[in-house]
């Protein structure tokens, strides 16, 4: 039978470190660090002896990802190659292990190789060097199952078909005889359907019909089926079992439709990095990656911008009904011949990869931003809908009049910052209707992939006017998106703030486009989409305001946004007499929940006089059927009064990353926004830590993430110098993740 062993143990980096995979090449700073430290060749060697059971069993090492252009050597011999940082690749050791010990070498070449894309040319994120995802070695029958890919074509009738095609893995090139089965469970594992063939050559194709009672995948109710191959030939047993889900997603030129229904699309981009680490977290921050976006968040989808991300990730996004649009590697540069076959290479590594998960509902096919290329784009659809008919494609552009090859029109509109140009006559304008985008005469599907973000970068501790605007960009171009039925959905410029290069960002290497900053703590921004999800997660209930009375321009707090997705709110100043206040309908007709301005408007000249010199307290309450659902109270004299400890999870496994978050807040519970005071962290137990031991807060908070190192209890301590120390303990268990 197949085994997959854990091989991420015992590697050591550069002839000195004894590291544990996923791992980075450079721990950066957060800020203000020279990104050409990771721009050079790593090496990571591993020792290890050949278990007399792998005879007479293929045996090969599976990379999750290296950054990259990775080079595999095997007791000094070169066995395997991969230029790609972001695809998976193997190296078979099958033949060539020597008895006793072994050497594995891996050299991972950080500088950014004009020959292999993402490079070139200039990219606005970070490419962290190191062998940053997991690595499996996989022990298999001579003969096994190589890939699969699974297809729903009927999900829409009351009688299901699912189709199986199977390609295997022969690489001693042995007679090919026997049999495959394929079994379908349900998600509560009951086997429901099951059928066999006799193998012919090196595929074969199968599958099941007639199937009822089938539930289908939703974002609502992401139920997931296990299809199970079982072979058997003369040369030994193989098995694979993959969750897949019934679900049918198109985008039409009236909008997306999933399962037959419309649907629009809200989402935000997420880059898959974090601080300190890079891109070399774990199966667990991954997941709690997807979390955030669909529970804190409460989007329906996700842009993998700007290359395939880890399949942990996706993994979780079709567990919890996540929507992806996920792309290939690139921004705006288009290199040589060479380099576009390349490209069109990853094309075919990313649908490979994940073309059974439920969630992609759009693969992007076209290099980011790139100006128009005919026969690299002609090329790079033809092979995605040859290895993939049953899903569409989309290619994002920032140019308008654009050549449309793919299946969907997908485009950066970024017009809201353009009426701020000197010397610009357009008016404030949140989306341009589809026509002025495409130039084209016909309606097209059509999706917008990106919008803010850089056009208005945000600080967590920018002054409350600029948090209000930065609100309200994202509020008006929900509610244009709400309202045009020819935008399928709009996909925002980010979920959360992300590290780059010198010649972007706010010049200390970090761009402040998120709604979340790097530890996932949300902006004001980031509860305009809370408010407009799903409401059965709870109220939601954001004054946009830090209740002072100068840190705006002119002084004061009105007018007050309040975030919320209840029927009204109940605003009292002081001892004045409340008011109730509905959602602002009048300015954002078509978003579902408006949010409650509060202004001039609200009250009479007299009640404005109440105001006065001497602030006072507020407190707001948020109403839903007449009855209170949620309270936020603002104290108007803040200070430190309240450490906070937070750890994403009370258990974790062994070798398993973990986020934990430090806040100061002030007497109300809410978090100080202009607190700048160093914090010491001190870990104790199995477990090590990311990034320095005394980090200094950012605008009242600070993260940081852990991994368990072996089993037992860890303890995080927080020390502030006003408010003494707070801890928690986390327990770490015997399993691996």
């Amino acid at each position: 039978m197949r085994t997959i062993l854990d091989f991420n143990d015992d590697w050591l980096f550069e002839g000195t470190d004894k590291v544990r995979l996923p791992h980075t090449a450079v721990e950066l700073p957060l800020t203000y660090f020279d990104e050409t430290s990771y721009q050079r060749t790593f090496t990571y060697q591993k020792r290890f002896e050949a278990d007399p059971s792998w005879r007479d069993r293929e045996i090969s090492l599976h990379f999750e990802g290296a950054m990259a252009n990775a080079k595999v050597f095997l007791n000094g011999d070169l066995i395997a190659s991969h230029a790609d940082g972001y695809t998976p690749f193997e190296a078979r050791l099958t033949g060539r292990l020597q008895t006793g010990e072994n050497l594995l070498r891996v050299e991972i070449d950080g500088s950014e190789n004009p020959g292999i894309p993402p490079f070139g040319g200039q990219i606005d994120y970070l490419t962290y060097a190191g062998i940053y995802r997991d690595v499996w070695l996989r022990l298999t029958a001579p003969i096994a199952i190589k890939t699969h890919k699974i297809e729903t074509p009927d999900v829409l009738e009351a009688a299901k078909t699912v189709r199986v095609a199977v390609d295997f893995d022969n690489p001693q090139e042995l007679e090919m005889s026997g049999r495959i089965t394929a079994s379908l469970a349900d998600p509560g594992g009951k086997v429901i359907a099951e059928t066999e063939c006799a193998l012919d050559g090196d595929s074969v194709a199968l599958g099941f019909e007639g199937l009822r009672d089938i539930a289908l995948w939703d974002i609502d109710a992401p139920i997931l089926y296990t299809l199970t191959l079982s072979l058997e030939t003369p040369h030994g047993t193989d098995s694979v079992s993959t969750r897949f889900g019934f679900r049918d997603a198109v985008f039409k030129v009236d909008g997306f439709h999933l399962n037959g229904r419309p649907l629009k699309i809200v989402g935000l981009n997420r880059h898959q990095s974090f601080p300190y680490s890079g891109y070399a977290l774990g199966r667990h921050a991954q997941e709690r990656d997807a979390d955030i976006l669909k529970y804190e968040l409460r989007l329906n989808t996700v842009r993998t911008s700007h290359y395939p991300q880890s399949t942990w990730f996706l993994d979780r996004c079709d567990e919890i009904g996540l929507l992806v649009f996920e792309e290939i590697p690139g921004w705006q540069h288009i290199g040589d011949k060479a380099w576009q076959a390349a490209s069109v290479k990853n094309v075919r590594q990313m649908i490979r990869r994940d073309w059974n998960h439920p969630s992609i509902i759009l693969w992007g096919v076209r290099i980011n931003e790139s100006p128009d290329n005919h026969a690299f784009y002609t090329e790079a659809n033809r092979v995605a809908h040859e290895l993939d008919p049953t899903r569409q494609t989309g290619g994002v552009r920032c140019i308008t009049d654009s050549e449309l090859l793919e299946d969907v029109y997908t485009m950066n509109d970024f017009i809201l910052g353009d009426f701020e140009l000197p010397g610009s006559n357009r008016p404030r304008t949140p989306l341009r209707s589809q026509q002025e985008n495409t130039g084209l005469k016909q309606t097209v599907p059509y999706m917008v992939t990106e919008y803010c973000g850089h056009m208005y970068p945000t600080k967590s501790f920018d002054q409350e006017q600029r948090q209000a605007e930065h609100v309200t960009r994202h509020l008006e171009v929900l509610n244009a998106m709400f309202g045009d039925p020819q935008i399928s959905g709009a996909i925002g410029w980010c979920a959360f703030d992300y590290n780059t290069h010198k010649d972007f960002g706010s010049g200390d290497r970090t761009c402040y486009h998120g709604v979340m900053d790097m530890f996932r703590e949300p902006k004001f921004a980031a509860h305009v989409y809370a408010s407009q999800g799903d409401r059965s997660l709870g109220p939601v209930l954001e004054p946009v305001t830090f209740w002072s009375r100068g840190d705006r321009n002119i002084g004061g707090v009105l007018p007050l946004i309040v975030l919320t997705n209840c029927d009204e709110v109940e605003f009292r100043y002081g001892n004045n007499p409340p008011k109730r206040i509905g959602p602002d309908r009048e300015r954002f007709p078509h978003l579902p929940h408006p949010p409650v301005i509060i202004d001039h408007r609200c009250f009479s000249a007299d009640e404005l006089g109440r105001w006065g010199m001497d602030w006072q307290e507020a407190k707001l309450t948020g109403y839903i059927g007449g009855e209170a659902a949620a309270t936020r109270r603002m104290t108007s004299s803040p200070l430190p009064a309240t450490l906070q400890l937070t750890a994403d999870k009370e258990r974790i496994a062994v070798h398993e990353d973990m986020r934990f978050m430090i806040r100061v807040l002030d007497q109300e519970g809410n978090r100080l926004p202009f607190l700048f005071d160093p914090i010491d962290i001190r870990i104790s137990g199995p477990a090590r830590l990311f990034g320095p031991a005394r980090p200094a807060l950012i605008g009242g908070s600070i993260g940081g993430w852990i991994r368990a190192t072996g089993p037992g209890d860890i303890t995080i301590e927080a020390s502030h110098a006003r408010l003494g120390t707070m801890s928690r303990t986390v327990r770490a268990g015997c399993e691996t993740p």
